[in-house]
């Protein structure tokens, strides 16, 4: 595999498509990842219902969640992930336009590793993506309990 993979968990088709427009521009030999619920990102996660073909050992090397989600929401999701060993130490970053503090403590508190609101603006969302992919997987030492492909 050349690359590592990040899974976008978004429901809004207008901000998954400028993620991807964002991601395409990177040059980047990454894999990027969508998913528009909570249960299809537990599915991805879990190789579970249409991912059952999936690798269940391989891990995402990101997960960037939405909190605003049909089905299950970010916070659930998060929860979910820190409660299972297989996702516990994943790298998730929350991507969202909630400015509430309560969806940030809880945030924190369920165990994402950086809460990031979204900008509006299409070049600022896409140099804070940059950023974000920059930061993550290139700069950050992911733990080696989990199995990431390698580059």
């Amino acid at each position: 595999m050349t690359g590592k993979t990040i899974l976008l968990v978004e429901n809004n088709p207008d901000e998954q498509e400028l993620a991807q427009l964002a991601f395409e521009k990177t040059g980047f030999s990454h894999q990027l990842v969508v998913v528009s619920d909570g249960i299809e990102a537990l599915d991805y996660l879990f190789s579970t219902g249409k991912f059952s073909h999936r690798e269940p050992n391989t891990m995402p090397s990101l997960i960037l969640l939405d909190l605003k989600l049909p089905k299950m929401d970010g916070l659930e999701i998060l929860r979910r992930l820190r409660a299972d060993g297989r996702t516990l130490l994943l790298p998730i970053v929350i991507l969202t336009t909630s400015t509430e503090t309560e969806d940030m403590l809880k945030g924190y508190r369920f165990g994402c590793n950086s809460y990031i609101r979204k900008p509006v603006d299409f070049t600022e969302f896409s140099e804070l993506l940059k950023k974000v992919w920059v930061y993550w997987l290139d700069l950050n030492q992911t733990s080696p309990m989990l199995k990431i492909p390698d580059d």
